[in-house]
């Protein structure tokens, strides 16, 4: 009798600590479920001052029609006009004269004074012929473009309006990745959408985006969001919703929104000057690899690699150098290439700005003063191809023939040698190709052929050597290192 009381206890006290460890899981579950944000309130108190916007531009476009094609049917909708632009208008005969038609577009904003100035893209409203602002009360505006910025991709429009809802601007300085931010805008026309997501990264470069360090999010942006604010839990604008990585045209979770630090001193440059002034150096760059970064002596890959300084640049008066690295500008560090661009042009022209630099393997500080960032392009230096009789360099599987009096004119009488033609060897695994043009090899210039042979002659095996070439009119550092020790 004592042994069963014992065993239904025992039974007891396993059933009270499988309650007890239930009642734990499902207290900390409720916990968790308790600090997940609350979006509502931010929600309710910053919607009202997103706005949709809506563009038409009048295209003109060879009249052509798909006999196949069924009539299709007048829609407020993006995708129409993208259809008519590959099938045509319903009619016609598949040919004929041009003809008119209206392409509309839609995307996000949002209005940052209570007089009417909406801030947005620039790529939102570009080359637009009539732009409507929609408010959250459904009034709807024509716009007037005080400004835009196409390096920034800042828009600043102005509608007749007061006593209008604002956003609080916040600091995209102090946002720290891993922190909730919310977004609101127009995906695909649908108004005040709201997503959530959380910063991914900071500081993020993307191609052909030289002046903006992108935050990067996970927010679910789709077409239509461009240009939308992007929150902090603290209702503040931290970014404006530019662009997403997309294999398909639509999220697959990276989103990319321009800090707002950088959209409003645009804005204020916008509106004070009607355009923007960048900082500029008058320096082509490239990123420092792990190979490259030993080839200079330096200790990690790190900074912004000078491939060319241009004629009479800022970059040129102040002293610096192709292939000098630049670790430092005005006291603060330069991980790679794509952190220097937008600290330049933030920078102000005419100042005095200090910078680091490791030149053959030696720290040193230069100062530079900032100019403005010229309007026109830069110089392009085309590599045209050259005799096909070249000098072979058995060494690094390549073969050499001299510049032509004009290929030295285009760059600026300085010398060279013309790669020919190329084989699999050290220069083929370093990245070299042919049509390029050898201006430098282990720091030293390259003049002629017969100089560029002795410079070869004399490399060292095992080392990681840098040799810049010039290839379709931009200039690239290759690091080369040779794995034998035989001599051509």
């Amino acid at each position: 009798m004592n042994h069963n009381a014992g065993r239904v206890k025992v039974r007891w006290l396993s059933l009270s600590g499988a309650m007890l460890i239930l009642m734990t899981v499902a207290t900390g579950a409720g916990a968790a479920i308790k600090d997940l944000p609350d979006f509502t309130e931010l929600v309710e108190q910053s919607s009202p001052a997103v706005v949709n916007i809506s563009t038409t531009t009048k295209i003109k476009q060879e009249r052509f029609r798909n006999p196949h094609e069924e009539a299709m049917p007048d829609q407020q909708q993006p995708f129409d006009d993208f259809l008519r632009r590959f099938f045509g208008e319903r009619g016609g005969d598949g040919s004929g004269p041009a003809e008119e038609f209206d392409e509309k577009s839609l995307g996000s904003g949002f209005v940052i004074s209570k007089d009417g100035y909406v801030l947005t893209n620039n790529h939102v409203i570009r080359d637009a012929d009539e732009i409507v602002v929609r408010l959250s009360d459904r009034r709807e505006f024509v716009a007037e473009v005080v400004g835009s910025d196409k390096n920034s991709d800042v828009a600043l429009l102005k509608i007749d309006a007061d006593n209008l809802p604002v956003v609080k601007i916040g600091s995209s300085a102090a946002l720290k990745v891993g922190s909730w931010v919310l977004a609101i805008g127009s995906p695909f026309g649908f108004e005040h959408s709201v997503t959530a997501g959380i910063v991914s990264a900071k500081g993020r470069s993307l191609p052909n985006e030289n002046y903006v360090p992108f935050i990067q999010t996970d927010v679910a942006i789709n077409p239509g969001n461009s240009g939308g604010p992007l929150f902090n839990m603290d209702g503040e604008v931290v970014g404006v919703n530019s662009q997403i990585f997309s294999r398909t045209g639509g999220f697959m979770g990276l989103s990319f929104a321009i800090p707002i630090d950088i959209a409003m001193s645009v804005v204020d440059q916008l509106r004070s000057a009607g355009h923007v002034t960048r900082g500029w150096l008058g320096i082509l760059i490239q990123d420092v690899d792990r190979t490259l970064a030993e080839s200079f002596g330096m200790s990690k890959p790190i900074g912004a690699l000078v491939a060319r300084v241009l004629p009479d640049s800022p970059a040129q008066k102040a002293g610096i150098e192709v292939g000098d690295v630049i670790v430092e500008f005005d006291g603060k560090e330069v991980e790679s290439s794509g952190a220097l661009p937008p600290m330049v042009g933030v920078s102000k022209v005419g100042g005095k700005v200090p910078l680091k630099v490791i030149r053959k393997g030696k720290s040193l500080t230069l100062k530079v003063t900032i100019s403005e960032l010229p309007e026109e392009g830069e110089l392009d230096l085309a590599a045209e191809s050259g005799d096909a009789n070249g000098t072979r360099i058995k060494r690094l599987a390549v073969s050499v023939v001299e510049l032509t009096p004009e290929q030295k004119q285009q760059l600026d009488g300085k010398g060279g040698v013309l790669v020919d033609g190329i084989e699999s060897g050290p220069a083929s695994r370093a990245g070299m190709r042919r049509g390029d043009i050898i201006l430098q090899f282990n720091n030293a210039e390259v003049g002629t052929v017969e100089q560029f042979k002795k410079l070869v002659a004399d490399l060292p095996a095992g080392k990681a050597v840098p040799i810049l070439v010039q290839r379709r009119g931009s200039p690239i550092f290759l690091a080369l290192k040779l794995e034998e020790d035989s001599k051509q």
